[in-house]
């Protein structure tokens, strides 16, 4: 494990970006940040966890709404400053309720929403 931290360049707050992509489709999920206990346990669990800027705690993908991502390959760029994270996404992956946090699309001129929430956000974090 720890040859594997060893190259990876955390940046001055400790954190490498993870990009979440789901392993068979290829869609892009999510970004997120990890850090180096983020990072270790994700490794160990085979479960994703990441770093909570906003909270400034870890964050295992699912502890409130159930929507998990298991881990099925890790890749690190050719820098070692970023993380491609190959997942298998149990429901949805956005906070929104949508399947990916990239809904929207840059058409015309203005941001156009190209995917509705297929889960109320309600429902997956009890607001």
């Amino acid at each position: 494990m720890q040859a594997i931290l060893d190259e990876i360049k955390f940046d001055k707050d400790g954190l490498v970006l993870a990009i979440a992509q789901q392993h068979d489709t290829g869609e892009v999920l999510m970004v997120a940040w990890m850090n180096a206990d983020a990072l270790t346990e994700t490794l160990a669990t085979n479960q994703v966890c990441y770093w909570s800027r906003s909270r400034q705690k870890l964050w295992r993908k699912g502890e409130s709404s159930g929507q998990t991502q298991a881990l099925k390959e890790l890749r690190l760029d050719c820098d070692g400053d970023s993380i491609l994270l190959l997942v298998d996404q149990s429901g949805v992956a956005c906070h929104t309720g949508r399947r990916n946090c990239f809904f929207r699309a840059a058409r015309d001129g203005t941001l156009e929403t190209i995917a509705e929430p297929e889960v109320d956000p309600k429902d997956l974090y009890g607001g």
